[in-house]
């Protein structure tokens, strides 16, 4: 049986952990010097009622008490946490104290219980005053059949860049024909949602946001009235795409971006995540889903970087 470092490999089999007597995951383990394990409840309850000897093998056994197999008890005990952390989340409730996740904390963005609330990992931190009434995990991801025929995607649709021989593509409506430009393949019409863009070498990009229906087959300030709320990099300059756009001034080289829409509070935020500070935010009441939204004419890559995005659907 192989033992990771954080708590039992589950695609073992399950045999190895479960006692031969009563069945089930071992529960205060003991070894006996036929090197079989049981229970100890299990054990006394055959020792009680029977000969002094091993229930498997029928080895006689020592007259001192059987010794804890702590090595394999840590494994079951860890095996049982996590049983229970699964059930805990498949019915909504925090897998620390076991209460409905009712609040969202803004810091840390995560759904906690009131529990968490007062405990010293969410001290002092800001929440959200509204209940939660559902919870999803997604990710971002290009959608191919919006791609400039310049663009070039990665296989597994998370990367970008530029090429100045355009691919043959089909002409559908969807695709954006006059600038560099691609979205993201799931539409987001509500909650909290972000996501981290690695711009490394690229000098010539913008990241954000593209209403659904932003203009495809023309070329148009990515700019708030057009549907677009963007960061733009180029020239050296960094630049909130607002009206007029915005010059920003950053103190050091920017290496990732991190974008944050708010949809229900009308707000889309760009970080810097090395220490999360803000570099700016739009803030507009939003009337239609949005698309995550990318534009590069530089040969280095664009890319999403591989995270959870974490979205939570509020209840007034």
């Amino acid at each position: 049986m192989k033992i990771c470092p954080n708590g039992p490999d589950l695609t073992e089999s399950i045999e190895d952990l479960t006692c031969p007597v009563c069945c089930d995951i071992f529960r205060d383990p003991v070894l006996l010097s036929c090197s079989h394990s049981f229970c100890r409840s299990c054990l006394k309850k055959c020792w009680d009622t029977r000969a002094r000897e091993c229930p498997v093998c029928r080895r006689k056994a020592s007259k001192c008490p059987p010794l804890s197999n702590l090595a394999l008890k840590n494994v079951c005990e860890a095996l049982q946490q996590v049983r229970r952390q699964n059930s805990l989340e498949e019915q909504g409730r925090c897998s620390l104290h076991g209460e409905k996740l009712k609040l969202f904390c803004l810091a840390d963005e995560q759904p906690i219980c009131v529990v968490c609330q007062t405990s010293k990992l969410h001290k002092n931190h800001d929440y959200a005053t509204k209940h939660l009434s559902n919870l999803k995990y997604t990710s971002v991801t290009l959608d191919p059949n919006t791609a400039h025929p310049c663009l070039v995607l990665s296989e597994d649709l998370t990367s970008l860049h530029y090429s100045k021989q355009p691919r043959c593509c089909p002409d559908n409506p969807e695709r954006f024909h006059v600038s560099a430009e691609v979205v993201g393949m799931t539409s987001l019409g509500s909650g909290s949602h972000h996501w981290v863009v690695e711009t490394g070498s690229n000098q010539d990009w913008l990241l954000g946001v593209a209403s659904l229906s932003a203009p495809r087959n023309a070329e148009v300030a990515a700019r708030p009235e057009k549907g677009f709320w963007t960061l733009c990099f180029r020239d050296g300059e960094l630049r909130a795409m607002s009206s007029p756009p915005t010059l920003l001034t950053v103190t050091t080289k920017l290496e990732q971006v991190k974008v944050q829409l708010d949809y229900n509070k009308g707000t889309v935020s760009f970080f810097d995540p090395v220490d999360n500070s803000l570099l700016y935010a739009f803030t507009q009441t939003f009337t239609e889903p949005l698309l995550p939204y990318f534009y590069t004419q530089s040969s280095h890559p664009l890319r999403i970087m591989p995270e959870k995005v974490l979205i939570t659907v509020l209840r007034q």
